[in-house]
């Protein structure tokens, strides 16, 4: 289903994405039992964020406290979301499932088909820093391993401080708008934005590259406020 980062618990938080440190252990986490809910949308922000694993499965990462998932007790993060309504969504990317989620109509009863990751290792503890271990030394432990849809892993520097600010706050304003995180995703516009001398120009740079995407002008207004923050330092 999903691969995490140096823990064997489902933390959508630690999910692998497209950068490993070159000291990082893998956990693969397998499927276990599907399950059908229905749910009343009694709210039109249903409290969920959405993520994907990159090969057509989407996943819940977050579910915010009081909201209406969080009263479903038999849906839970990291729960593999395979159709709404009978409508497959595997192949899917996360933003195409929350804009699904979102399209739903307010006051009517939806089914949702999940699958919960299969629970093991339970006695295994967290890896930390500290437990590394000894050993020689690969190197400085700044690199990261990069993978990529098309073309070689390539081994590069970790982001700036910059870039790292900027990319956590697109993060949080993907998150806002259309209820994903996506880094990789974040770290693009970062990229695409960094020298953008206005809103429009940026908006042009996001459309020649993410215009399928059609980010609505307030959003890109943000994102170039973000990056503005970003680059001067300010939180």
């Amino acid at each position: 289903m999903f691969c995490t980062l140096n823990t064997h618990k489902v933390d959508m938080e630690k999910l692998l994405g497209g950068q490993i440190g070159l000291e990082d252990f893998i956990f693969a986490h397998t499927k276990g039992q599907r399950k059908e809910v229905e749910v009343l949308k009694s709210e039109e922000a249903l409290g969920l964020t959405i993520t994907d694993n990159g090969a057509g499965y989407a996943f819940i990462k977050r579910i915010k406290e009081g909201s209406v998932i969080d009263r479903v007790p038999l849906i839970g993060v990291g729960d593999m979301i395979e159709a709404i309504n009978g409508r497959s969504l595997v192949g899917a990317r996360h933003y195409d499932v929350a804009r699904a989620l979102k399209e739903l109509p307010r006051g009517r009863t939806f089914a949702l088909q999940l699958t919960e990751p299969r629970k093991a290792f339970d006695m295994i503890s967290q890896r930390t820093a500290g437990g590394r271990g000894g050993g020689t030394a690969l190197g400085s432990g700044r690199g990261t391993l990069r993978l990529r849809a098309h073309g070689p892993a390539t081994v590069e520097e970790q982001p700036s401080a910059f870039e790292e600010r900027a990319i956590a706050k697109v993060d949080d304003l993907l998150e806002s708008y259309m209820g994903i995180r996506d880094t990789e995703l974040a770290a693009t516009m970062v990229e695409l934005g960094r020298d953008a001398r206005d809103p429009d120009a940026l908006a042009q740079a996001l459309d020649s590259q993410l215009g399928d995407f059609a980010f609505p002008d307030e959003f890109v207004f943000d994102v170039w406020g973000a990056i503005g923050d970003a680059k001067a330092g300010r939180c």
